[in-house]
């Protein structure tokens, strides 16, 4: 009984630290929603210019901490041609569409809006587990997409169904972000258990952010920004990327899929939060519930 409660205390403080390191991961990109939202309204920063400086400058990041991780690791991982054409999907179908996805939601919306819109990623994450494993969706599972599909109807309409509160882009862009989110989940899986998140990271941020420069040529959309502008930026590559996506995917590696996306409901509601202390944003009775019944998917649907 002793050895047991020995060996109990390692996994009980692995498992706090894993907790703390996906709910801080979480807590991150819910304040970025608002860094960003603040670089759109204050400095009419379009979020494709936003995505090309926060996936090039974030990508650095990653591909050091993965030297310093593991030296050599990045270098096998180029060399492994079937890695790489895996990579290649993740930084399209991942990182690239997420990325452009939400910030776009950003754009239309407001940060806490896109993040709570984003969270409808578990209902085709569930669709994709049921249809993978064969299985009809539990009762609680139903009846988180049906909290889910009425949250979503409150936080268009504001209850009112004569008229949309969000503009049509705003919820397009809401649903797509989504989709990306639950591609983010499920397609990089094997790759990161293989080479690791910064590998994986630094590699896809690269491919997607030397893709999406290319397309849309930032030189030629450069926003006035002035010193706490640029302050900004750096926030959004350090913390609100490079530290979010690292800590919450190692998060992920710690606690399992499950508790990390339990624990990533911290995301929309610091992003609610920041939302209404930094930028001011009011938002009516029928839009907080339906965030809240968002939030409840989440949890029934895990």
């Amino acid at each position: 009984m002793e050895e047991k409660r020995i060996a109990a205390k390692p996994e009980r403080k692995a498992l706090i630290r894993g907790i703390l390191i996906t709910l801080s991961g979480a807590a991150l990109w819910g304040c970025n929603g608002t860094l960003v939202k603040c670089l759109m309204d204050r400095y009419a920063a379009d979020p494709l210019w936003i995505a090309c400086f926060r996936q090039l400058g974030c990508c650095g990041l990653f591909l050091l901490a993965a030297r310093i991780e593991q030296k050599g690791r990045v270098t096998a991982l180029v060399h492994d041609r079937k890695a790489m054409w895996g990579i290649l999907g993740v930084a399209l179908g991942s990182f690239l569409l997420s990325q452009v996805a939400y910030l776009m939601a950003i754009a239309w919306t407001n940060s806490a809006t896109a993040t709570v819109l984003q969270s409808l990623q578990m209902l085709i994450c569930l669709a994709y587990v049921c249809r993978k494993v064969k299985r009809r969706p539990r009762k609680r599972e139903l009846l988180g997409a049906v909290l889910a599909l009425v949250g979503t109807y409150l936080i268009a309409t504001g209850g009112n169904p004569g008229q949309l509160q969000l503009p049509l882009m705003g919820i397009f862009w809401g649903f797509m972000a989504a989709v990306a989110g639950a591609i983010l989940a499920i397609q990089p899986a094997k790759l990161l258990g293989q080479w690791g998140s910064f590998a994986v990271n630094g590699v896809g941020f690269l491919i997607s952010g030397i893709i999406l420069t290319l397309f849309f040529q930032p030189w030629n959309h450069m926003p006035a920004l002035d010193g706490f502008g640029w302050l900004l930026i750096i926030l959004s590559i350090t913390l609100g990327t490079f530290g979010a996506y690292g800590l919450y995917l190692q998060g992920v590696k710690e606690v399992g899929s499950l508790r990390a996306t339990l624990l990533g409901t911290m995301e929309p509601v610091m992003a609610t939060v920041t939302s209404i202390v930094w930028m001011g944003t009011v938002f009516d009775g029928a839009t907080l519930i339906g965030f809240v019944l968002v939030v409840a998917m989440v949890y029934l649907t895990a």
